[in-house]
C-alpha cells in the first residue's frame, strides 16, 4: 500500500493544477516517517526526478529541468521535509492529530526559504540584499499555494495510510475471529 500511495503521488504532478499546489513536501514527510536510512531520502528523490523528467518529455509546464542551481536548491529544499518526518514519527503525535498539520507548515516554510534562495542564486533577481528582498517578497502568494497543496496532501497520504492500517488490521482480527 505504501508504494501504491507514492506511485499516486508521482502521477499527481503530471496532472493539472495550480502552481506550487504539489504532494512532494508531503512525500517527504511521509517517507521520512515511515522509511528507514536513506530510503527516506531516495523515494520523494525519485518521484520528483521521474515526475520532472516525464513532465521535460511532456511539454508540462513548470516540471522539468532548468537552472542548475535553482533545480538543485529546489531538491534541497524537498528533501528538508524528510528529517521534519523523522521528528514527526519520534514524537508522540499518533494522539496528537495538530503534529501533522505542524509538520506539513514546517516543511513548505523549509522549501519556501531554501528554494527561492535557489531562485535568487540562479541569477533571476539581482544578487544583492535588495534582488534577494525581492525574490522573496515576490513569492509569497506562492507560499500560500504551497500551503494549501501541503497541507491537502499531508492530510491524503496520513489518512489514507492510517485507514488503510486500521482496515487491515481490522480485517485480520476478523479473520482470526472467524475461525
Amino acid at each position: 500500500m505504501f508504494y501504491l500511495l507514492v506511485l499516486a503521488v508521482a502521477v499527481s504532478r503530471l496532472l493539472p493544477h495550480p502552481p506550487n499546489v504539489a504532494c512532494v513536501a508531503a512525500l517527504g514527510l511521509f517517507a521520512g516517517c515511515y522509511l528507514q536510512g536513506r530510503r527516506a531520502y531516495l523515494v520523494p528523490m525519485a518521484v520528483m526526478l521521474c515526475s520532472d523528467l516525464a513532465g521535460h518529455l511532456l511539454g508540462i509546464p513548470g516540471l522539468g529541468f532548468y537552472s542548475p542551481i535553482a533545480f538543485a536548491l529546489v531538491y534541497v529544499g524537498l528533501l528538508a521535509s524528510v528529517p521534519v518526518g523523522r521528528m514527526l514519527a519520534n514524537s508522540n503525535s499518533k494522539s496528537t492529530l495538530w503534529h501533522y498539520p505542524a509538520a506539513s507548515v514546517v516543511a513548505t516554510s523549509l522549501f519556501f526559504v531554501i528554494s527561492n534562495f535557489g531562485v535568487w542564486l540562479a541569477g533571476w533577481y539581482p544578487l544583492t540584499t535588495g534582488g534577494l528582498t525581492a525574490c522573496y517578497v515576490n513569492a509569497i502568494p506562492f507560499y500560500g499555494l504551497s500551503a494549501a497543496g501541503d497541507l491537502f496532501f499531508t492530510v491524503a497520504l496520513f489518512g489514507t495510510w492510517e485507514l488503510s492500517r486500521r482496515w487491515n488490521h481490522s480485517s485480520v482480527l476478523q479473520g482470526h475471529l472467524a475461525r
